[in-house]
């Protein structure tokens, strides 16, 4: 089973909005961001269930959001965390149980629950398509995790506490780490309750998470176009992007 968990548990404080709309509601083209970035996996038949870890109180909006879309394969919307990482958690805590509750359905047990697969994705990165989470998906299945990157396009530099360069990695051999983020459910669920366990609540996104405990790490390319909105640039960028592939589709 291949389950898509996306998460969209911040409030966007870097968005500088007044009116305080998290950033995943804002709309683009008169449709909520987040609802752009579910429906490329709605879409994508390989994705059997979608687990939305959403802010508490937009809860009722985002379940408004699933009825006018007619986002079906949205199974459970949960509370997001205090942090990226607890959110993450309480969408992967939700996927295990939509995995079994979906299996009982159709009368198939427990079989093959190890073998789930989850795609973490960003509410506020619209800019996938199927294609990609295909990938993912088989990516997963012969390396154990699949994580979307792009090339670097310009050099790295990692410094220290005082700014002063410490090393130069070679741009040949550095990506850039995107979403979604893909692992089998039991592989991921296991290292986030053993960080949780031991303290550990604020890692800066899956792979991070995984590569501390020294799990494996397998890289999917993707599109420099599979931006984060985390800004007004951002925002505007997607909005530019979306609008320039509705005019390509129409033929104007």
């Amino acid at each position: 089973m291949n389950i898509a968990v996306i998460f969209a548990g911040g409030m966007g404080t870097r968005m500088n909005r007044k009116d305080n709309i998290p950033k995943q509601f804002l709309t683009v083209c008169d449709k909520p961001i987040i609802v752009h970035t579910i429906e490329i996996f709605q879409n994508t038949k390989e994705i059997d269930a979608i687990v939305v870890s959403c802010i508490e109180d937009w809860i009722p909006h985002m379940e408004d959001l699933k009825n006018s879309y007619n986002l079906d394969k949205i199974k459970k919307i949960v509370k997001g965390g205090s942090t990226g990482q607890l959110s993450i958690y309480n969408g992967l805590e939700a996927a295990k149980e939509v995995s079994v509750e979906m299996r009982q359905g159709k009368f198939l047990g427990n079989s093959d629950l190890n073998k789930d697969i989850v795609l973490i994705h960003d509410g506020v990165r619209p800019v996938i398509d199927s294609d990609l989470i295909v990938r993912n998906i088989e990516n997963v299945k012969k390396y154990g995790s699949a994580i979307t990157s792009s090339e670097a396009k310009e050099t790295f530099v990692l410094v220290d506490d005082e700014g002063e360069v410490k090393e130069i990695p070679s741009r040949a051999h550095s990506k850039i780490a995107k979403a979604p983020q893909s692992f089998y459910l039991d592989d991921i669920l296991e290292v986030d309750r053993q960080a949780i366990s031991e303290g550990i609540t604020n890692a800066i996104d899956s792979c991070t998470l995984m590569s501390m405990y020294g799990r494996g790490l397998s890289v999917v390319m993707g599109g420099y176009d599979n931006i984060k909105i985390t800004t007004p640039d951002d925002y505007y960028m997607f909005t530019a992007l979306y609008k320039s592939r509705l005019k390509n589709e129409s033929g104007d």
